[in-house]
């Protein structure tokens, strides 16, 4: 089992950068992949980016390619979102989520991203 928090999120100008944090409870966070999802209002829940175990394999989505880093320290048990270059777009609540065998089990309670325009 693994407690997720995230942190980092608030209001920013369009063309800003905010780094969100989400920490992880537990002794076996470095067995977990993570991922970054978002949620916009009235949409659904999209992927942002995904880091693999040992940091060493990256996704993301299309919308935050050359603007997004995700990254991890495992002995701080934490994983970071970087945003760069942020557009009105990008405003959503983000959630971390730790994956087991592929599937994301486990979710944080989420952080506001508003970016104005």
């Amino acid at each position: 089992q693994v407690q997720l928090v995230e942190s980092g999120g608030g209001l920013v100008q369009a063309g800003g950068s905010l780094r969100l944090s989400c920490a992880a409870s537990g002794r076996t966070f470095s067995r977990y992949a993570m991922a970054w999802f978002r949620q916009a209002p009235g949409k659904e829940r999209e992927f942002v980016a995904h880091i693999s175990s040992s940091g060493g394999n990256t996704y993301y989505a299309e919308s935050g390619k050359g603007r997004f880093t995700i990254s991890r320290d495992n002995a701080k048990n934490t994983v970071y979102l970087q945003m760069n270059s942020l557009k009105p777009e990008d405003t959503a609540v983000y959630y971390c989520a730790a994956s087991v065998l592929g599937s994301y089990n486990y979710w944080g309670q989420g952080t506001q991203v508003t970016v104005s325009g």
